[in-house]
């Protein structure tokens, strides 16, 4: 029903007024827009940018978000869980226990098994004076705060898995900081020295400290680098520069013998580095051990990059370098495929190209080999312990004030992965002990480090570090997704047994996303020691195993227990690897048809 509507009620009359002129119509008011938001202000931006730029460079790149938010974490969820702590406190009460038994009968005796084993590849205690009394005792009582101190960032309800891992990082950072072996009075070894050579190894010791800052300060290379000079030392093989552009130099290495294989090599190094640890000195260079067996080798040497070019990105690391590359080579040695081989970083774009010119009919490739390279980053080790979105927020910032990563902005992080063999022992050896280690032709290359483009390394990190687009067919060239899964050619796959870097149970799955015939390596060694490993040195490891492409994926740790072990270098390995899938025809050596300079070329020898 439609409500009833009530009778309108009239207002009485009232006396009537003077009528009042209208009033004029007012002038339209035009309000002035409102202020621009301080996000879209670039001024507002600039500032934001350089004052958390001036927090990376305090906090040496590390996002003190990521550091708060994972400790709120554990001190919010451990308060919440009396039963962790309870159960904590008498796993340290236990521990006190036994240590006083122990301590009892090692006192009584002189002599006593100890009650933890330092971790294995823990040298810190190795010398055997710390077995003896009383100084196994103060080993002793550490190992077992160290395990105690570690445990509490496990095991607790609630807390998120990123999160007790970075917590379980710094703790570990902690700990290694408190041993007592970076107390002189503590560690008997560095008491033993000052005793016997009257403290005339901590006057050696401060006056490597002096040096040593004097060369940091300076921006000089370590001591001892001065003997390892590029060209005259090291990068010694002969050659000559025959392909230049704004981002790398390809050099072809002199033939050794009448013939040569008629399938060349190109070798791509990782950028973050430069070339020549590939090419140390005669007896442990890669490149000459290649070349005295018939191969015609081609080597990129990356420039290295400043603050011009700040703006060069990933994919130009694919245009101007590896295809580029691949161009010049097949000018050089025109109607032959090509056999190519990446080492870290450089396999890791020489990936991304493979699987382009697979995707796009390109066929000049004979086979692919990835040297401690990843292709899938869901399991890249501790660098991706504080890697989020802060992280790389914080690095891009960075990176935007001076257009580049530095070399020592960069090895920072990495030391950090290793404190006690890449900052204490030094530590302890140099300035407590007065020794300084000798240099090495690696060491001497480790030193020579180079920077990174500002917007490559910001796309290197997102897209493949925190997204991982590559393994998860999300990333794309010229705007077009590429797939692993394309490339048909064989593939060399060599992981380190002890990288840090590039662990080899990453590396190791290229084998899930390849659909062809994949030889997997396993090296003893680490990211550098094991890849440069000649047959000459003896020494080392390695497991090798083909997987032909039809046949069934095997998980990494059921393929380490199965696959054959060998004594030596993995180097006569590969070769026979690359002999056995390329042509077995030799041919006259090719000559370079343009020479620019000679080897090793004028980038590699940019500070």
């Amino acid at each position: 029903m439609t409500a009833a509507v009530p009778a309108t009620t009239l207002p009485q009359a009232t006396p009537r007024r003077a009528r009042r002129p209208a009033p004029r119509p007012k002038a339209a008011v035009t309000l002035p827009p409102p202020p621009p938001a301080a996000d879209a202000d670039p001024d507002f931006r600039a500032l934001d940018r350089a004052l958390r730029a001036t927090a990376a460079r305090m906090t040496q790149g590390l996002s003190p978000s990521v550091l708060l938010e994972a400790w709120t974490d554990w001190a919010l969820h451990l308060s919440a869980s009396p039963g962790r702590r309870l159960g904590w406190t008498l796993a340290a009460a236990d521990a006190a226990g036994q240590f006083a038994v122990w301590l009892a009968e090692a006192s009584a005796a002189g002599d006593a098994a100890p009650l933890v084993e330092p971790q294995p590849g823990d040298h810190r205690f190795a010398d055997p004076v710390w077995r003896q009394w009383p100084h196994v005792a103060v080993a002793q009582a550490y190992l077992l705060g160290e395990r105690l101190l570690l445990d509490a960032a496990r095991r607790v309800p609630g807390v998120a898995r990123q999160h007790e891992n970075e917590l379980a990082f710094l703790f570990s950072q902690w700990a290694d900081v408190l041993s007592p072996t970076n107390v002189p009075w503590l560690n008997p070894v560095i008491m033993g020295h000052t005793l016997q050579e009257g403290g005339a190894n901590l006057a050696r010791g401060w006056l490597n400290w002096m040096e040593d800052a004097g060369r940091l300060m300076k921006g000089a290379p370590p001591a001892g680098a001065e003997e390892f000079q590029v060209g005259r030392d090291v990068a010694l093989t002969p050659g000559a520069v025959i392909y230049r552009n704004r981002l790398m130099e390809v050099i072809q290495y002199a033939p050794a013998t009448p013939t040569v294989h008629a399938e060349p090599v190109l070798i791509v190094p990782a950028w973050i580095m430069k070339y020549y640890i590939l090419d140390l000195r005669p007896e442990n260079s890669l490149v000459r051990w290649l070349v005295g067996r018939g191969h015609t080798v081609f080597m990129v040497s990356w420039k290295n990059p400043d603050a011009g070019d700040r703006d060069l990105s990933l994919d130009d690391y694919r245009r101007l370098g590896v295809m580029a590359a691949l161009d010049a080579v097949t000018a050089a040695v025109p109607g032959q495929r090509i056999h190519a081989c990446g080492y870290c970083l450089g396999g890791t774009i020489l990936s991304i190209a493979a699987a382009t010119m697979a995707r796009d009919g390109d066929d000049r490739l004979a086979s692919l080999s990835l040297l401690a390279a990843q292709t899938d980053f869901a399991e890249a080790g501790e660098l991706m312990l504080f890697l989020d979105e802060r992280q790389v927020s914080l690095l891009e910032d960075l990176m935007w004030t001076q257009g580049y990563l530095s070399g020592g902005q960069m090895s920072g992080a990495f030391q950090l992965l290793r404190p006690n063999d890449l900052i204490w022992s030094r530590f302890i050896r140099d300035y407590l002990l007065g020794d300084r280690e000798p240099m090495t032709d690696l060491m001497a290359w480790n030193a020579d480090a180079t920077r990174m483009p500002a917007r490559m390394h910001g796309e290197y990190l997102r897209g493949l570090f925190l997204e991982n687009r590559l393994s998860a067919g999300r990333f794309a060239v010229e705007g077009r997704v590429v797939a692993l899964r394309d490339i048909k050619v064989p593939i060399f796959a060599l992981g380190t047994a002890r990288d840090h870097v590039a662990p080899w149970r990453s590396v190791y799955k290229i084998n899930l996303f390849s659909d062809t015939t994949v030889t997997f390596t396993l090296v003893s060694g680490g990211h550098n020691v094991g890849i440069v490993n000649p047959p000459a040195a003896e020494r080392g490891s390695y497991q090798i195993l083909t997987r032909q492409h039809d046949q069934r994926y095997v998980d990494p740790d059921t393929w380490a227990a199965s696959a054959p072990s060998h004594g030596g270098s993995w180097w006569p390995a590969w070769e026979e690897w690359l002999r056995s899938i390329g042509q077995t025809a030799q041919v006259a050596p090719p000559r370079p048809s343009t020479t620019l300079c000679p080897a090793p070329g004028e980038y590699v020898h940019q500070a």
